[in-house]
Parts: C-alpha cells; sequence; structure tokens
C-alpha cells in the first residue's frame, strides 16, 4: 500500500505565528500536529502537542508571547507519496517520530501519523514490527 493511499490533509502554520495560535489550530482540528512552512510554502519545521507541552507549558511560558519557530522540530522528516507504508513504518521506528509529512515532487500534501499506521496495520510487513 502506498502512502498517498492512507494519508490525511495536513495543516500548516507559519513560523513568526504564536505557540497560542497553534493551539487553537490543534484544537480546531482535533490534530497533534502543524507542519510549519515559510511564506513561500516551503517546509520548514513541524511542531507537536508534546513540543508545547514541553517547552511552553512545563516551564510556564505564556503561550501568546512565544513564536512557534522557537519551539518547532527543524529536523523534518518527510516521505514521498509514492512510497510504501513499510517506508513510513521503518523511518518512523529508527527516528522513533509519530508524523510523517508526505510530499510529492518536494511539496506537501499531506501527513501520516501512527494512528494511520495502526489503522492499517494489516498492510505492514511483519520484519518492521519485531525487529
Amino acid at each position: 500500500m502506498k502512502i498517498k493511499e492512507i494519508m490525511k490533509d495536513v495543516k500548516t502554520i507559519s513560523p513568526d505565528e504564536t505557540v497560542k495560535d497553534a493551539a487553537v489550530l490543534m484544537n480546531k482540528y482535533s490534530i497533534g500536529s502543524l507542519v510549519v512552512v515559510d511564506s513561500k510554502k516551503k517546509i520548514v519545521g513541524i511542531v507537536t502537542e508534546r513540543d508545547i507541552m514541553q517547552k511552553v507549558t512545563a516551564p510556564n511560558k505564556l503561550a501568546g508571547k512565544v513564536l512557534v519557530e522557537d519551539i518547532m522540530s527543524n529536523k523534518l522528516i518527510t516521505i514521498d507519496a509514492n512510497e510504501l507504508l513499510d517506508d513510513a513504518v521503518y523511518l518512523m521506528i529508527k527516528n522513533k517520530i509519530k508524523k510523517l509529512p508526505v510530499t510529492d515532487n518536494n511539496e506537501l500534501v499531506g501527513i501520516v501519523t501512527a494512528t494511520d499506521i495502526v489503522a492499517n496495520s494489516s498492510e505492514v510487513g511483519e520484519f518492521y514490527l519485531f525487529d
């Protein structure tokens, strides 16, 4: 099964928006992450619930005063829409991540998450699950 068959719509945010803006969007769409894109729609990072919890909430910072670029992960791993589901599993396990932005010709087209993988686990090869 190819990634494009299971990927979901992706929501984005600008790096110069606040963490409060990010939290409002995540809450509105019931999602756990936003892909961060610059003004040219180039992917520059990802911000997750965990980033907000660890870098804003726990240290008691004001979400309306902290910018997304200050807490986002910028070592972003992506996957091509035409890659196989097993390739996504491998990348997630190898890099200890739960979300993979999906690209097609270097353009952001979706996202696949660990939840998507579990929902399609009958399509995943066993050799990745028991490594």
